[in-house]
């Protein structure tokens, strides 16, 4: 099946092209942003030889909801969605600090638990937790970029401050935010029969100094979410809860052999492996929207993307 692994469109306006792991970013007269999603993959920080069909539209299409459906308690960047793969918002200037948040003692959390470490991000945690247990209450872990862009780095809301990354103003209101988002997220996940276990949210401010949500919610590869049926009866028996999340690729590598350090080679992804992995995302979709997932046409899909973005523009 055909996949959007890259793009190379030439925008009217266009003023430049940032190329991420797995979206590519035209700024239009330095007052728009198109962000468009391609099919591909990263794990480890490695972006996967070949793409996943579906997945740039199935993240797109999800983000896209979850920014709708939370318009009216947080602003955001969004303005249209004119093709199943891209997302037009306002250009902004991000923050440089992402806004993690967790409910579960699970991932990283779980393993600076698990080393001793009863402090992550300045707050304290209590002792008796085990991995995948419900926390007392959410707590905000926030992320730096580190100086060579590769990893994100673990800060406090004491060091960004006293550093000036965020003014105290900003950072409350970016903290009210996060609240905001995950209690509207866990609501409809529970709707949903899922449980949201932690999350990231990034946010920009807008030319006019308006704060306001970017970049993904509640994706899939932003998030984790468990199956709410049969939670407690596995963590009663300390078996491995049912999750949703693009941990079933990181599985797979590892039992492979690969985790993106030197000297390893990334397994075969075979067509039968790529279609199951292209499946398992069309299962997330569906799990987390409750709706069944509509295949867009992938006969040619630069060309789709170029002429809906074209027509876009041309109208506003």
């Amino acid at each position: 099946m055909n996949t959007l692994t890259s793009t190379n469109f030439h925008f009217p306006g266009q003023k430049s092209v940032y190329r991420g792991k797995v979206r590519e970013v035209y700024t239009i007269n330095d007052e728009l942003l198109v962000m468009i999603a391609t099919d591909r993959l990263s794990a480890f920080d490695v972006v996967m030889p070949r793409g996943i069909p579906f997945k740039g539209q199935i993240l797109n299409q999800i983000a896209t909801r979850f920014m709708q459906l939370t318009s009216d308690i947080v602003p955001n960047w969004l303005i249209a969605t004119p093709d199943p793969n891209v997302a037009i918002g306002y250009l902004c200037e991000p923050f440089k600090v992402e806004m993690v948040i967790r409910g579960y003692l699970s991932g990283h959390a779980a393993r600076e638990y698990a080393q001793g470490k009863r402090i992550l991000c300045g707050v304290e945690l209590i002792d008796g937790l085990k991995e995948n247990d419900k926390l007392p209450q959410p707590i905000i872990t926030p992320t730096t970029k580190a100086p060579n862009g590769s990893h994100d780095a673990d800060i406090s809301r004491e060091e960004i401050l006293s550093n000036g990354i965020v003014s105290e103003s900003d950072y409350i209101q970016l903290e009210n935010y996060t609240r905001l988002l995950f209690q509207r997220g866990t609501e409809i996940a529970a709707q949903r029969g899922l449980i949201l276990v932690d999350t990231k949210y990034e946010f920009g401010k807008t030319k006019d100094g308006k704060i306001v949500l970017i970049d993904e919610i509640h994706t899939p590869d932003s998030s984790r979410y468990f199956y709410k049926e049969g939670y407690q009866e596995r963590q009663d028996q300390g078996v491995e809860q049912k999750q949703l999340s693009k941990e079933f690729v990181r599985r797979w590598l590892i039992e492979n052999g690969f985790q993106g350090k030197e000297g390893q080679v990334i397994p075969e992804m075979t067509d039968a492996y790529i279609e199951s992995v292209s499946e398992r995302y069309i299962e997330l979709y569906e799990n987390i929207i409750g709706e069944k997932f509509e295949k867009a046409d992938i006969s040619d899909i630069n060309h789709r993307i170029e002429n809906k973005v074209l027509a876009f523009l041309a109208q506003n």
